[in-house]
């Protein structure tokens, strides 16, 4: 098999929501920050503020909350406490608490988001 010389980038990814004002609130809380929602007819996207890696809240009839398939890691910022601090209070669940995977690779922390889906926290410290 040729080995090749590209690599794999994550530059988009979509969280599946029920509610979408729901979901927005949640994720406007514990980010403190704002997303803009997109109206598409048959699709609603929620687009958080990005830079190279992007990330929407979708909701339509084939996106479906669930706590299976891949687990997303967010950036938290400096802190991850910060942000889990507020998880609980705008209606997620905290399932995994804030935990050092390595020096070299920081913190990372699991909750469940208002519309039931698995996500991950990651900050260096």
């Amino acid at each position: 098999m040729e080995e090749s010389s590209s690599k794999i980038w994550t530059h988009w990814f979509e969280i599946p929501v029920l509610e979408m004002d729901r979901a927005r609130d949640f994720f406007e809380t514990i980010f403190e920050t704002s997303i803009e929602i997109h109206d598409m007819g048959s699709l609603k996207m929620g687009i958080f503020p990005h830079g190279e890696v992007g990330c929407a809240l979708c909701q339509n009839e084939w996106y479906q909350p669930g706590q299976e398939g891949p687990l997303v890691y967010m950036d938290a910022g400096p802190d991850l406490q910060n942000v889990l601090d507020r998880v609980e209070e705008a209606g997620g669940k905290v399932i995994v608490p804030k935990k050092l995977i390595s020096e070299e690779h920081g913190f990372m922390a699991v909750f469940i988001d208002t519309e039931g889906n698995r996500l991950a926290l990651h900050s260096m410290k």
